[in-house]
């Protein structure tokens, strides 16, 4: 239970670090090596390998937008020093409008398919993550 506890702390500041363009909080929720595949989530997306190009696109993406994040029902197994993780989740990200006036916003629904990994010093990490969206409502 500790280990699913200390998982779900990791998952929430994860997605306290988004909301708080908190960039180097994001990159130290994940392992160096991480493979991110949010295809789902952007036209021309590429999944990707590593925190940092990761972090970088988010910080350049985000930067203006009032992101709010929220993870829940987590389906957790831990297998020794990995474990994997299913966590539905609700997100609403708002750029303001565009210059045209229209509001460039929406609300989220979908899932993050997640593998985590313990590391030597007995701290958790993300290691991979797929975002599937059920659903998107964009906003007026």
């Amino acid at each position: 239970m500790d280990d699913i506890f200390a998982i779900q702390m990791l998952k929430a500041a994860y997605f306290r670090a988004i909301d708080t363009k908190d960039w180097d909080l994001l990159r130290s929720v994940m392992t160096e090596d991480v493979e991110i595949d949010v295809t789902d989530d952007v036209e021309d997306g590429r999944p990707y390998t590593g925190s940092a190009p990761f972090v970088d696109t988010c910080s350049r993406v985000l930067r203006d937008a009032v992101t709010v994040h929220h993870g829940h029902m987590p389906e957790i197994q831990v297998i020794g020093d990995s474990a994997t993780g299913i966590w539905a989740m609700e997100d609403y990200v708002d750029w303001g409008s565009g210059p045209d006036g229209t509001a460039r916003a929406f609300r989220g629904y979908g899932h993050y398919h997640e593998r985590y990994v313990k590391g030597a010093d007995g701290t958790w990490r993300i290691a991979a993550l797929t975002l599937t969206r059920l659903r998107r409502d964009w906003l007026s």
